[in-house]
């Protein structure tokens, strides 16, 4: 059995602002460099062959803090990347409401249908994340892979690993540094994990 640990990459300034990154590349806050120093505690132990990763900053930094833990390198792939936003990135979620009304409902009920201005389709989102996938489970079978990901680009792998319709995107939530578990065997996909962040939860 091949396990997948798909993760999305630490806090940014931007999250916390609410505004929409994308294809942008912004560096994780302190708070989100914090958070993949909890990832690594939690994952130190799990016996992780290889990391994968988007070459975005907020990404790529959330990977190498798990990698300077375990001793193993990133491998980066552009494939991974966050959706491309086109003009919505750098807006935040009540500026895009407000300019962008139509498309934006649209986006929330039926996000496989909204055709955002300059923007990537999910379903390329998806091709393109889901190829990257299926190659590295050839590579690395029996093994637990570690890939540090994008929310959008994170639900897409998912959705298209389980066969689920992309127009329930926003049915589910992927928190910053959230781990979600995905086993493969015998060319099935079984979703073990979603959006697990106990992690990150401050001991009292």
């Amino acid at each position: 059995m091949t396990r997948l640990y798909l993760i999305r990459h630490g806090e940014t300034k931007w999250n916390r602002m609410a505004k929409t990154q994308g294809r942008m590349d912004i560096d994780l806050s302190s708070e989100g460099y914090a958070q993949a120093e909890r990832l690594a505690d939690r994952l130190q132990q799990d016996g992780i062959n290889a990391i994968y990763s988007s070459d975005l900053k907020r990404a790529y930094n959330t990977a190498s803090v798990l990698a300077d833990r375990l001793n193993i390198k990133v491998n980066l792939s552009v494939h991974l990347r966050e959706m491309d936003f086109g003009c919505w990135e750098g807006l935040d979620f009540e500026s895009i409401k407000r300019e962008y009304s139509d498309i934006h409902s649209l986006w929330i009920s039926s996000p496989n249908k909204a055709k955002i201005p300059e923007g990537e389709e999910l379903i390329k989102v998806q091709s393109r994340a889901t190829g990257m996938i299926h190659s590295i489970l050839n590579l690395h079978k029996g093994e637990r892979i570690a890939l540090v990901s994008h929310g959008v680009t994170l639900k897409c792998m998912i959705f298209g690993l389980l066969g689920i319709d992309l127009g329930n995107l926003s049915k589910i939530r992927l928190d910053n540094c959230s781990i979600s578990v995905i086993e493969y065997k015998e060319k099935r996909c079984i979703l073990d994990t979603l959006n697990d962040t106990c992690h990150l939860k401050t001991k009292e």
